[in-house]
């Protein structure tokens, strides 16, 4: 090869590595988010994309076990996640959370504390608060009549086959718990067993026990009465007028959906910008009325349109949320509910 034609091979690859590194340059940075399904307003997210000048990715799961199953075999690269509370605790004790920079969340002031005050303090040095998820009981106001306001109404024979109760171990053991006067967090054994004979006994009077169809069963009168969660009332109760919702009271437990910074995340401090863009008080506003659940933030509430500012079913009101418990880790002691729920499933 003659020097000249040496000479224009090297200025070849030498333009050619320039442009690359270039184009490298004006590549957007990407966020990757893992989040519940239909958990947040589209437009938000181009909202951010064009003020950050970013790209966000979504991935969607649709319980806290496959979230946490997907992040611990492998599945890498998230700059946040969506777990609920106690989830999050499990994340903690594996060290799979960074701590958070609060001083690149200054709207951490727009908490409302009515909620922030029920969680471990720890956690909040962890992670955010997104979502607050309360169940209570659904029913159809013109099917039934005379209802008790309380959790027994699943004891009650006269809608029998006509009824559902959520198909998950905490929220169902702790309706039973509460019923009977405990603590929905408790690990005394004794009281665990007898809440589990409690499902047993209303268990007859059930359809089954499911989280997933009850909104269009209540809908459709196919069920009476359900064990259901607030956001998904209030989505139903939009359509149907002949759906209502109340607390029961005995008293509930409910979670709390929190955002969190995997030690292995990319973009920490696009991940904060994030954070604190979800909770300008416009924002998070726009969030709850999509959503229907409420994100715990004085300062969307004034945003709320008139239907939601002062509704019972979003806004639990002060005699319930006073009773109300968060539902917390337990950790080994977890299991007695794990064999508690197995018993009741097995009957």
């Amino acid at each position: 090869m003659s020097m000249k034609k040496y000479f224009l091979l090297l200025l070849s690859l030498f333009a050619s590595l320039s442009i690359f590194t270039a184009c490298q340059n004006t590549l957007v940075p990407e966020l990757h988010i893992m989040i519940w399904s239909d958990y947040i307003k589209p437009e938000i997210i181009e909202k951010f994309q064009e003020s950050h000048h970013c790209r966000v990715i979504i991935d969607t799961f649709d319980s806290n076990e496959s979230m946490y199953a997907k992040v611990k075999l492998g599945a890498g690269g998230y700059d946040i996640i969506f777990p609920s509370n106690y989830f999050m605790q499990i994340m903690n004790q594996q060290n799979m959370l960074d701590p958070l920079n609060k001083e690149l969340i200054p709207n951490l002031k727009n908490l409302d504390p009515a909620y922030t005050n029920k969680v471990d303090r720890s956690l909040l040095n962890l992670g955010v608060p997104y979502m607050v998820s309360s169940a209570g009981i659904v029913y159809r106001q013109d099917k039934v009549e005379n209802l008790e306001v309380s959790w027994g109404v699943f004891g009650k024979s006269n809608y029998k086959g006509r009824m559902t109760m959520l198909n998950d171990v905490r929220e169902t053991l702790g309706a039973a718990l509460k019923f009977l006067g405990y603590s929905a967090n408790t690990t005394q054994v004794q009281q665990i067993d007898q809440a589990a004979q409690v499902l047993i006994d209303w268990k007859t009077n059930l359809a089954k026990f499911e989280s997933e169809q009850y909104k269009a069963g209540i809908s459709s009168a196919e069920y009476l009465i359900v064990n259901g969660y607030n956001g998904d009332a209030l989505q139903v109760m939009k359509e149907n007028k002949n759906v209502n919702f109340f607390y029961p009271k005995e008293g509930i437990s409910f979670s709390m959906d929190f955002m969190v910074i995997p030690k292995e995340a990319i973009q920490k401090e696009l991940a904060h910008a994030f954070i604190n863009f979800l909770l300008d008080g416009k924002v998070a506003a726009e969030n709850i009325e999509h959503s229907l659940f409420l994100s715990p933030n004085l300062a969307a509430y004034e945003h709320l349109s008139s239907e939601l500012k002062n509704n019972a079913v979003l806004f639990m009101p002060k005699e319930v949320l006073d009773k109300a418990e968060l539902i917390k880790y337990l950790g080994e002691k977890g299991i007695l509910y794990n064999k508690a729920w197995d018993k009741v499933k097995a009957s």
